[in-house]
Formats: structure tokens, sequence, C-alpha cells
């Protein structure tokens, strides 16, 4: 009766000991940003009890975590991060993850050798003045007249030919800045693009909004973080055509 006594209480114990960690562990939802820029996916690890998850489109993700546990965030393009979890993170509706793009060198180009001498401080055209490029300046020429010049070339077709040419001068000034970023060994070994499909990636980035902005504003790490994630989907459709 004793052994019985003893073999119940411990049974007890050890189903007290089991109820209490699973009523700690609790599903948190997640947002990991890099830049301001949601971050799809990401391998995410809980190292303590080795489960994992991926997040999604809008870099949201969910995992099982109990107060202490440390997570793992990985991907290619990014810098590992390991966070461990508090008592607060438990308590929020959304835990933010902050992440770091990864640096690589990038080919650097030579503008001019002596970037001194230029129009405007040899007094060409005043400082400050708007420098149109020669599809803007044809359009500006089409419709600075107004009155009748303006109206014909509208009636004609002429000024919506000229936005068209445009917005294709304006392609091809983002795809020779990435063209001289990246050498073709970066886009073979490392995005995993074909070196017959590098060109048509390379008009399907700046396609993308956010990738033409950055290049752009010349913000080279942005550029290379969201060229992975393109080169990812890029992928993806080349597979799915074959």
């Amino acid at each position: 009766m004793k052994l019985n006594t003893t073999l119940l209480t411990i049974l007890f114990l050890f189903f007290q000991i089991a109820f209490g960690q699973t009523k700690e562990a609790k599903q948190i939802s997640g947002k990991i940003l890099a830049e301001s820029t949601s971050v799809e996916a990401v391998n995410v690890i809980n190292n303590t009890t080795q489960r994992t998850t991926v997040s999604d489109a809008n870099g949201l993700f969910s995992i099982v975590v109990n107060e202490g546990d440390v997570l793992i965030f990985s991907a290619v393009n990014l810098e590992s991060l390991r966070k461990k979890i508090t008592k607060q993170d438990l308590l929020l509706d959304v835990v933010k993850v902050q992440m770091t793009a990864k640096s690589i060198d990038l080919k650097e180009v030579i503008i001019n050798e002596h970037p001194e001498i230029t129009a405007e401080n040899i007094g060409v055209i005043p400082y400050g003045q708007k420098k149109y490029t020669p599809a803007e300046r044809k359009l500006y020429t089409a419709t600075s007249g107004g009155g009748i010049d303006g109206l014909l070339n509208s009636i004609s077709g002429r000024k919506a030919m000229l936005k068209k040419e445009i917005v294709v001068e304006q392609k091809e000034q983002l795809l020779v800045r990435i063209d001289y970023l990246f050498e073709e060994k970066y886009y073979v070994e490392t995005l995993k693009i074909p070196v017959d499909y590098i060109r048509g990636f390379q008009y399907y980035c700046i396609d993308d909004a956010s990738l033409a902005a950055a290049l752009r504003s010349k913000n080279k790490t942005m550029v290379m973080f969201l060229i992975v994630q393109l080169a990812e989907k890029y992928n993806q459709i080349i597979k799915d055509e074959n």
C-alpha cells in the first residue's frame, strides 16, 4: 500500500511538471525587417526545441516558444541573428526582429576622372538648374511653347510618344547601373542565375519599383538586399517555365 502511494505521488509530480512546462509554452507571432523592408524566406529555428519555420512574403512568422528559448534567424543575404525570448516578448502581439543585410564588394563606376570640372563650376549653366536628358529635352521643347504648337503635338500623339521615350531612357539608365554593380560571377555563383538568363533577370530587376528606387538613390546595400529576393522569384519562374 505504501509503495502504491509513493508511486502515485511520483506520477502526480511528473504530470504536474509536464503540465507546467506545456502551460508555459506559447505560440508567438513575429515580423522580420531589414532597413524597414519586410523580409521573406528567412529561416527561423528554435535552438532549444529545434522547431523551425520560415517567414512569408510579408516577413511574418509564428513559432512555439518558452521564455528563455533562443531563436536563430538566418538567410542567404542577411547576417545571422540570435534572439533570446523574454517574458515581455510573450506578451507582445507581434515581436519585431530587425536584421542586417550582408555586405558584398561591388564594382565602383568612375564616371569622371576629374569631377571638379563640370558644366556648373565652369559657368556654362547656373548651379541647381534642372538637367534634362535627351528624351526629356525633346518633350520640354514640344510642350513648353504652348499655344498651337502644344495643341498640335498633343493631337498628333507626339507628346505621348516622347513620354514613352523617357520611360525607355530611364530603364536604359537603370540597366547600365545594375550592369556595372555586379559581375557575371555573382549572378551565376551567388544568385544561381543561368548565364543565358542574366540579361533577362536584369530587366526583371529594373521593373521592380523598390529596386529601381534603390538604384536611383545609389543605395548599394538595399540593391544587394533586394536582388537576392528577386533572384529567388526569378529562378522559380525559370523552373516553372521549364
